[in-house]
């Protein structure tokens, strides 16, 4: 990533976190609300030319965003703290390497996917079909190159692709991550990842993501194992 890169990011991570607390705060003014929710689009905009590399257009849009949340500080309707960009470089320019089977996209998911953007630029990566057969001994239920491309359109994820079933680790000698963020319920421990990786000449940190999103559905075992309730149910009340 560019310099000018590195600067939209810092932007958004401020933009973010003002929008965060302004939401926390707003009391159901609806004027502010608008006012926020015109900010966010703004935020959205911002991270979309900034997935397709058009990091001018990124800057402009993410400065209308700060704008309009300046405006309510300068305007005195709600208090917006910007935070120092020193405080914000780290995770503006790291690179955030995420990996999984991704088959149906849950709020499990979603929970890992945030939280690997807080700490910076996601990319993630999806499990080959032939991956999936040999580790989780089923089918895929949505073909590699789909799952990248349903991921990839996330807003919390800067780019995503499919890995190598022949080599796990190939991808991340190609991606260069500065962290690679392990879900909390991935079958292996952060000491086994540092060392393999470690053995290739990687030195990378690696992290685990603390705690696990809980639904009802939040796995695609109970996605499908629903679905195929919901038709028998279907198919016992066409039968009567």
């Amino acid at each position: 990533m560019n310099a000018l890169a590195d600067r939209v990011m810092t932007y958004v991570r401020n933009v973010e976190q003002a929008i965060e607390a302004l939401r926390k705060g707003t009391n159901g003014n609806g004027d502010i609300g608008e006012l926020i929710e015109l900010a966010e689009a703004y935020l959205k905009d911002t991270l979309h030319y900034f997935k397709v590399g058009d990091y001018e257009t990124a800057l402009a849009t993410i400065s209308y965003a700060e704008g309009l949340l300046d405006a309510l500080r300068i305007l005195k309707l709600s208090d917006v703290n910007w935070r120092k960009p020193s405080e914000l470089a780290k995770s503006a320019s790291r690179k955030v390497f995420v990996a999984g089977t991704f088959d149906i996209i849950h709020p499990g998911h979603i929970g890992y996917l945030k939280y690997a953007w807080s700490l910076g630029r996601v990319v993630a990566v999806v499990s080959t079909d032939e991956s999936v057969r040999r580790i989780k001994g089923r089918e895929p239920i949505i073909p590699a190159k789909q799952r990248a491309e349903v991921l990839g359109a996330l807003e919390y994820v800067t780019k995503a692709r499919v890995g190598y079933g022949d080599d796990m680790f190939r991808v991340v000698e190609e991606e260069k991550p500065d962290v690679i963020l392990l879900g909390p319920n991935q079958p292996f421990t952060e000491d086994e990842i540092r060392r393999a990786l470690r053995s290739r000449g990687i030195n990378v940190e690696v992290v685990r993501m603390p705690n696990m999103v809980n639904c009802q559905l939040c796995s695609t075992t109970s996605i499908v194992k629903r679905i195929i309730e919901m038709s028998k149910e279907l198919a016992s009340l066409n039968n009567h």
